[in-house]
């Protein structure tokens, strides 16, 4: 008697030990299947499987596994006591970094890039007589631009056989994008978010893991590397970098989906340059889009068209980097805190090609 007893109490402590591992076991399985089948989706949600060339599954691994160990580098240490900027803001309120001349290492920066073998890829677009750019942006891309990395420069134009014979460095591919043309400048501005967001999910997911989208009438005059990717970016306005909120030229109409109050704003972002991966573009263009065509069915269009809406979007939705007026300048300005001009815009009078 004494000894069923004993057993029938051992079977009682093992089996509630053994009960609550058994649990523990099914709630990890339960939960690792629902993150996994959450992350494989991830991307896929905006890809169509039909086409695309890498898998959701194929993303995710690169994104989580990816592991960059730099080699011996040497380079001067950074002093915690001493910022290398205290003439400009270096850090947004979301801890979102700026990026001026002086505040990063290059050299460590592409170092990392290179062993995750990223490809970028620039789109522009042409429209009508700004085909003429295409010239002195694509050259100046070549020697500027992203040097070392593998680039697709990606041209949406209605003038197709207007397009200039650019030499490529070795691992830089040109593509040219026929679209249609439209009267208005201000159609092409609105309706390139539209294009942008299309080619995001069925063509540039496959092709490359970073997009930067500029304007035509730009040119690159110093170094534009990796220093500016990342999930999101966004570029100050070279006009308002130092205005207050209120003098910010945002849609002050309540009626339209582009409305700013007066009294919110971060910064004036300029429409000229922005970007991030593939998704955050598509995240940001989507958006774009879905509130102009909100617009269109009230008969209003914002005040500054797509950059309107691309400053509502990074209003609520903060860009994890902001690249600072060094990215967007002209090269006749000249102020203290902008030591190199990167990335300005053609003037009127530049080689007389706005006159063509």
């Amino acid at each position: 008697m004494q000894k069923e007893t004993y057993l029938r109490c051992c079977r009682k402590k093992c089996f509630y030990p053994l009960l609550f591992v058994v649990v523990l076991l099914l709630l990890f399985l339960c939960g690792y299947s629902v993150r996994d089948t959450v992350l494989r989706s991830h991307m896929a949600i905006f890809c169509d499987p039909q086409t695309r060339t890498r898998t959701s599954e194929d993303a995710f691994q690169l994104e989580l596994l990816e592991d960059v160990s730099l080699k011996r580098m040497l380079y001067e240490k950074p002093d915690t006591l001493k910022p290398p900027r205290t003439d400009v803001l270096l850090v947004t309120p979301w801890l979102a970094p700026i990026v001026w001349d002086g505040s990063f290492n290059i050299d460590i920066l592409n170092a990392q890039f290179h062993q995750r073998h990223v490809r970028i890829g620039l789109t522009v677009f042409a429209i009508k007589k700004y085909i003429v750019f295409m010239k002195p942006l694509l050259e100046t891309a070549e020697k500027f631009f992203m040097v070392g990395h593998k680039v697709n420069y990606y041209v949406f134009t209605d003038r197709a056989k207007e397009m200039p014979n650019i030499t490529l460095a070795n691992g830089r591919q040109l593509e040219v994008l026929e679209v249609p043309s439209y009267k208005r400048w201000q159609d092409v501005s609105m309706r390139r978010m539209e294009m942008i967001r299309d080619y995001s999910q069925k063509k540039f997911i496959n092709e490359v893991d970073y997009l930067v989208c500029v304007d035509a009438d730009m040119k690159f005059m110093d170094e534009v590397g990796v220093e500016i990717l990342s999930d999101v970016f966004g570029t100050l306005h070279r006009a308002f970098y130092g205005a207050s909120r209120t003098e910010f030229p945002n849609e002050r109409r309540k009626a339209s989906a582009a409305y700013i109050p007066p009294d919110e704003g971060d910064f004036y972002y300029s429409g000229s340059i922005f970007g991030g991966t593939v998704e955050g573009v598509y995240k940001l263009t989507n958006f774009c889009h879905h509130e102009m065509m909100t617009d269109k069915k009230n008969n209003i269009e914002a005040i500054w068209h797509d950059e309107s809406y691309l400053n509502k979007y990074f209003l609520y939705h903060k860009p994890t980097k902001v690249l600072s007026v060094e990215y967007h300048w002209e090269d006749y300005l000249g102020v203290q805190e902008v030591k190199r001009k990167r990335f300005v815009l053609i003037r009127k009078n530049d080689n007389a090609i706005r006159n063509k």
